[in-house]
């Protein structure tokens, strides 16, 4: 057994998992590399058939190479149940709901890290690691591990893994997290790894074709025909043209509404129990409030009190200056500075302090909090 102790490497196929498990094992660790299956062509469609991204043959073989060459055992677990049970259906009801869901979020908070702690457990393995840009270090004086974004702010990840719990940060590692993304293509080279110019997957990963109304469409039998004819409104009611359904479109939505009204208008509300869609300028997306749910705290174990922060509210968010406060257990109140635009219901909220992660939680209301929140959130940036 290494000094440094035995890693549980999540190994995908891709260049940012394989240079993750290379260079864990050129630092000293024993090496584990594991594939999870999460799901698969027949359940999922898509792409005429062949199956791409982490769960394909081809992804599955390319981390059994790196592994095989770099002398440590590689795994592939079969995962598509708990996966297909938990992600899948949350997904297809989210939508259902009016709401935009965000599945990796979802993954790693309730599969992927659950998974991989269970195989570390029995494979005899201290630590979890994955290719995630993001750090994680302990605070002594506050007692809390500690997530924080990655070096490369481009491809920064702590946003998607907000809802990791503390006995889950407290073995988890992220190598990368301390380097650009060019570096990593660097390292893959000079590691000799096949995979070193294999392209980014940017897609869902059970949704390959990247057409999750599709998708929502094999799924559900009759959702086609049962939301189909649905009506775009003004915010005044005034009827402006039929669509395909509400669980078609999003928040912030501008393309392939089909109306033609003279200006652009975006999705700003979306209504399941009418089959409803709002419609308007882009003025009507601007929110200055939310609520969260389903909260988890990372830095500290709660938010007492009006608590500064840098609120954001969807991947790739620069963020804004914000007041957080948690008004119960489970609920996260936020007043921005200024309105930010397609506030979604269904996205995650993430607080941060600086670089780190302070929490995060569902995004569930927008709008309607009281005005000396939003006056007092104004004042920050004055």
């Amino acid at each position: 057994m290494s000094k440094k102790g035995r890693v549980l490497v999540a190994m995908s196929g891709g260049v940012d998992s394989s240079v993750t498990a290379v260079l864990l094992k050129e630092r000293g660790y024993d090496v584990v590399g594991l594939t999870m299956k999460t799901w698969d062509y027949s359940t999922s469609g898509g792409r005429d058939g062949k199956e791409v991204g982490c769960c394909s043959i081809e992804s599955m073989n390319d981390a059994r190479v790196v592994a095989n060459e770099h002398g440590f055992p590689h795994f592939v677990v079969d995962i598509r149940e708990e996966f297909g049970d938990w992600v899948i259906e949350r997904f297809t009801n989210d939508y259902l709901s009016g709401r935009t869901p965000n599945p990796c979020v979802l993954c790693n908070t309730h599969i992927k890290w659950a998974a991989l702690l269970e195989r570390a457990d029995d494979l005899g393995c201290e630590h979890i690691a994955t290719g995630h840009y993001a750090n994680v270090r302990y605070e002594e004086d506050i007692d809390r591990y500690v997530l924080s974004r990655g070096q490369d702010r481009n491809k920064d990840q702590s946003y998607a893994l907000w809802g990791l719990p503390q006995e889950h940060l407290a073995r988890s590692i992220f190598p990368l997290g301390e380097y650009e993304k060019p570096e990593i293509r660097e390292m893959a080279a000079d590691f000799g790894l096949s995979v070193a110019d294999k392209p980014d997957s940017y897609e869902i990963c059970f949704i390959p074709d990247n057409d999750y109304g599709r998708f929502l469409k094999d799924r559900v039998d009759g959702l086609e025909e049962e939301v189909s004819g649905g009506k775009f409104v003004l915010s005044d009611g005034t009827v402006v043209g039929e669509h395909d359904g509400y669980p078609f479109y999003t928040i912030g939505q501008r393309r392939g509404l089909g109306l033609a009204l003279g200006e652009r208008v975006y999705v700003t509300d979306i209504d399941p129990e009418t089959n409803t869609i709002t419609v308007g300028p882009k003025e009507e997306l601007m929110e200055q409030t939310l609520t969260a749910h389903e909260i988890n705290l990372v830095k500290y174990p709660e938010i007492e009190e009006e608590r500064p922060a840098w609120g954001t509210i969807r991947y790739n968010d620069d963020g804004a200056g914000c007041l957080a406060w948690q008004p119960d257990g489970d609920t996260l109140k936020v007043a921005f500075a200024e309105p930010k635009r397609a506030i979604t219901p269904g996205q995650s909220l993430v607080l941060y302090e600086d670089e780190d992660v302070l929490g995060g939680g569902w995004i569930h209301e927008v709008g309607s909090e009281a005005d000396e929140c939003t006056e007092a959130a104004s004042e920050m940036a004055t």
